[in-house]
């Protein structure tokens, strides 16, 4: 787990519960991918919608002190459009391209995040961190690795594979 010091405790208890049981969580989630239940996409977007009620973001962080998502296009646009400078500026300035050829942040943490854990260009933010931490998409059985990797990262990721254990049972 990548912690910056700023995530409260409680949170961090939250990963390291979910950190001390992933093979169970493995496990229940290779289950739930092999059944597909029906509704299994509605119970994380529900399970989803819980953990971002119970976990403030403002009082973590990890994913922008760790986590580099990657920048689309349209991304760069926004932003650069915002900071009213040119898009290639920008990704000359801040970005670089990663060995898959997305455009990623140069350096982390997130070059916009404030000491306060508050996004400088949040309306603008890139589409990657919008939909972090993915446990909400449709068909999230395809990212159920994504969702174990988030959930040594993220107390939402990790709250949302409580809930679900709690509905499905992780036998």
């Amino acid at each position: 787990m990548i912690d910056g010091g700023r995530m409260l405790p409680e949170y961090r208890r939250t990963i390291e519960q979910v950190e001390g049981n992933l093979r169970r969580y493995r496990k229940l989630l290779s289950r739930l991918k092999g059944q597909k239940p029906r509704g299994m996409d509605d119970v994380f977007r529900k399970a989803t919608a819980r953990a971002f009620e119970e976990i403030d973001c403002l009082a973590c962080g990890n994913c922008c002190l760790s986590l580099g998502p990657r920048i689309l296009e349209r991304d760069i646009d926004r932003i650069a459009r915002q900071l009213k400078m040119r898009p290639s500026k920008l990704s000359t300035v801040l970005l670089r391209k990663d060995e898959d050829g997305d455009w990623v942040f140069r350096e982390m943490p997130c070059p916009f995040l404030g000491e306060d854990n508050c996004c400088s260009i949040y309306p603008q933010r890139p589409k990657a961190c919008r939909e972090y931490p993915h446990t909400d998409e449709k068909n999230i059985h395809r990212l159920f690795e994504k969702t174990i990797k988030n959930a040594v990262l993220c107390p939402i990721a990790a709250r949302v594979l409580q809930l679900v254990d709690s509905i499905y049972g992780g036998n």
